[in-house]
């Protein structure tokens, strides 16, 4: 099926009265038919509903639709996406393991890499995403995977997938691309040989600003490269918590069961039913949001390059963008609504952002609503000045998320508070 008709079918089968929208499954639990039944779930001899930790029939049809887009074997939900990326990351490393981060990505994934993991003893080492060349001087055999964004937030790179990848192969390691701000409707990392994804579903998923979750979607026959790989030695050995199970051994897409078994399991960030059924109503209408927020953010970007106040605008779909070629490459459709813009300084900054009347000053990026944020006030307010600078953050940057009002009215708003 073609990406429209997925985003309004994809892995829902009616339940037994034929609902057309998808139930809300509010439980917290399910009955079993007997004890051995009951026991068959636990020992995975059956597949079915255990605990809403684990599994909801709500959540089952959001997994699957999400995967479904991203063209990814299998998906778990989580109840935020800060949450999918430490179990992206928890799930293959432990005290005394490395991971590579861009140096290039949200502010929250910084502080998560690069102080709380560390109280783990994981340590985590930083890149360009510029220059992927960079992880060749990085990796050694402590190393557990790779993570960027696809476009980065907020200094809107474009990652070269094809050469982050190659290096990763190279060495047998696990790559994770936060796709949040392209969406599976504009860039498939999965098809371009990444292993993983993770997504904010509190973004561009929900559309409204309604919800906070997450997604982790695995690509198909990723337990290949994972099967009798030592960095990942866990996956192939007995999981004496789960009576012994070794995760290489099943049939099944093996990265997504382990954090559903073991950290969902222990950890227990899932996401609510009805948070779920929120994002499978944004999944119907996401390819054409995606579309009409690449539009107008492409518009903006155009008035605002040309704008005498302004300094610079990041925006892959102008030509004069350095990441113009990659984007071009990897995004299909557009490319998000998601820009930056630089003006003279920190006080110039701040005048602008108080100065909107249609765009709102808040901290999300993905909603129907228009957005503005000062990020090195606030998104990256914990980093240095030079981690600021590291993360294409100066301090007289400018994020917009560009919304689904009329682009005019946005572009007059603009012209009113650059003066």
């Amino acid at each position: 099926m073609h990406e429209q008709t997925l985003a309004i079918h994809a892995g829902y089968d009616k339940d037994t009265q034929r609902t057309m929208a998808v139930p809300i499954y509010q439980t917290t639990a399910y009955e079993f038919r007997n004890t051995d039944h009951a026991a068959n779930l636990f020992a995975l001899k059956e597949l079915g509903n255990i605990y809403t930790r684990l599994m909801n029939p709500t959540t089952d049809v959001f997994e699957k639709r999400f995967a479904a887009l991203e063209g990814g074997a299998a998906a778990v939900g989580t109840a935020s996406g800060m949450a999918a990326i430490f179990y992206a990351i928890a799930n293959v490393a432990e005290a005394g393991d490395n991971i590579i981060v861009a140096k290039q990505v949200y502010g929250g994934t910084t502080t998560l890499t690069g102080h709380t993991l560390k109280r783990f003893g994981i340590e985590a080492r930083y890149f360009d995403v510029k220059n992927p060349a960079q992880l060749e001087d990085l990796i050694d055999e402590k190393t557990k995977i790779i993570l960027f964004e696809s476009i980065t937030n907020p200094s809107i790179d474009v990652a070269d997938l094809d050469a982050i990848v190659v290096i990763a192969n190279k060495y047998n390691i696990l790559t994770c691309v936060d796709n949040t701000v392209a969406t599976p409707i504009l860039c498939k990392p999965l098809e371009y040989g990444c292993d993983l994804t993770v997504h904010s579903a509190s973004k561009y998923t929900t559309g409204q600003g309604l919800a906070i979750g997450g997604i982790i979607v695995e690509r198909e026959n990723l337990a290949e490269k994972i099967k009798g790989n030592a960095r990942y030695a866990h996956f192939n050995e007995p999981d004496e918590s789960y009576h012994g199970l070794v995760y290489s051994d099943l049939p099944l897409p093996l990265f997504t069961l382990r954090v559903r078994l073991a950290l969902l399991r222990d950890l227990g960030a899932a996401p609510s039913p009805f948070n779920s059924w929120l994002y499978i109503q944004g999944i119907e209408t996401l390819p054409l949001r995606m579309r009409q927020h690449s539009s107008s953010a492409l518009a903006v970007a155009k008035f605002l390059e040309k704008h005498p106040k302004v300094k610079k605008v990041n925006y892959p779909g102008l030509q004069s963008d350095p990441n113009y070629e990659v984007g071009q490459k990897y995004f299909k459709g557009g490319h998000s609504g998601l820009l930056s813009f630089e003006v003279e300084d920190l006080a110039t900054a701040k005048r602008i952002a108080d100065s909107m009347e249609i765009f709102s000053l808040v901290v999300n990026i993905g909603d129907s609503k228009s957005i503005i944020t000062h990020p090195a006030s606030t998104t990256h307010q914990q980093l240095s000045k030079q981690e600021l600078v590291d993360a294409g953050v100066p301090e007289g940057l400018i994020r917009l998320s560009i919304g689904l009002e009329d682009t005019q009215d946005l572009i007059d708003d603009l012209t009113k508070a650059l003066g």
